[in-house]
């Protein structure tokens, strides 16, 4: 009788530190996207900025680390950048308002090309012709100690207001 007593303790106390455990893991994973604001606070250092050219857009790219709980991804990400008089840059994301494909610049007609849909781009990022229903998304950035940081954000396609994802 006093084992059963002993085995039945143990089987509860090791039952709730395994709720508890999974309780933890599954409540944290719920909760944490209206708390995780590290993504949006996060500045990624773009690789190329000193070598660029005034008002020639340049695709530069940059390393961040994506992480969905226990998860973390090595990523390279890509953003197009127009160098402007002094400090002065504008920050593309590389993907089309339309559907989300990436666009290229074409240097013959100095315009952004999308070739899922033929959008077209002016440098400023305005829609000149094509299905896009917005002008190019562009991104927040810092220039600090002659370094590009920029602030990744990526926006819902085929809208005509720019909201993030």
């Amino acid at each position: 009788m006093k084992q059963s007593r002993y085995f039945k303790a143990v089987v509860t106390v090791v039952s709730l530190f395994i709720i508890a455990a999974l309780g933890w893991s599954f409540g944290s994973y719920l909760v944490s996207p209206f708390y995780n604001t590290s993504r949006k606070q996060r500045l990624f250092e773009v690789d190329g900025f000193k070598t660029l050219v005034e008002e020639h857009p340049t695709q530069l790219s940059f390393q961040m680390i994506a992480q969905d709980e226990f998860i973390k991804e090595n990523k390279i990400q890509q953003v197009w950048v127009v160098k402007h008089a002094g400090d002065k840059v504008t920050v593309f994301s590389p993907f089309c308002p339309h559907l989300g494909c990436r666009y290229n610049w074409d240097p013959a007609l100095k315009k952004f090309f999308c070739p899922c849909h033929a959008s077209i781009f002016n440098i400023k990022g305005q829609v000149l012709s094509g299905p896009a229903p917005r002008s190019l998304d562009t991104l927040p950035y810092v220039i600090k100690d002659d370094q590009l940081y920029v602030q990744w954000e990526q926006f819902k396609p085929g809208v005509s207001q720019k909201i993030e994802i």
